[in-house]
C-alpha cells in the first residue's frame, strides 16, 4: 500500500521537534546524535529523507557552505518569509542571518527594472564574515 504524503512517524515527529527547538542551523549528524542521546534510535537515511522532504515542502532551508561541505538545515518558520529574502552565512562560525529588510524590495526592483532579471531568493545565500567573527579577527 503506498504511503500518503502526510505520513507521520515518531522519528519524523522527533526530528521536527528537535528542529523547532534549535536556534540556528543544524546538520543531519547533529540531529542523529541528539536523538541518540535522547534514547531514540533512528536510521540516518530517515533523517536525510525527512530533511529533503521538509526542504521540498519549503518548511526548511538547506545551506551548504562550500562545495562538498556539510549541509546544515533550518526551519523556515512562518514569521521569517525565507523564500522572499536573501540569507547571509558567516564562513567562520556558520551563522545564518536573514536579510529581511526594506532593502530587499528595493534590490529586487532594481534588478527587475534595470537588468530585466527577477531574483529568486529561495536558497540564495551570500557568504562573508559576521560581526562577531570580525571582532575576533581584530584582536
Amino acid at each position: 500500500m503506498p504511503r500518503s504524503e502526510s505520513y507521520h512517524t515518531k522519528a519524523r515527529q522527533e526530528i521536527l521537534n528537535y528542529l523547532k527547538g534549535c536556534r540556528g542551523t543544524v546538520s543531519a549528524a547533529d540531529i542523529i546524535q541528539q536523538l541518540k542521546e535522547n534514547g531514540i534510535s533512528v536510521n540516518p537515511t530517515t533523517v536525510y529523507r525527512y530533511l529533503d522532504k521538509l526542504c521540498s515542502d519549503h518548511a526548511a532551508m538547506k545551506y551548504v557552505a562550500n562545495k562538498g561541505g556539510k549541509a546544515v538545515y533550518q526551519l523556515t518558520g512562518q514569521d521569517q518569509h525565507c523564500l522572499e529574502h536573501l540569507h547571509l552565512r558567516c564562513i567562520k562560525c556558520g551563522r545564518i542571518i536573514h536579510l529581511d529588510c526594506g532593502f530587499m524590495e528595493e534590490f529586487k526592483g532594481h534588478l527587475q527594472e534595470h537588468h530585466d532579471f527577477r531574483l529568486q531568493c529561495e536558497g540564495s545565500v551570500l557568504y562573508g564574515v559576521c560581526s562577531g567573527c570580525s571582532k575576533g579577527e581584530e584582536r
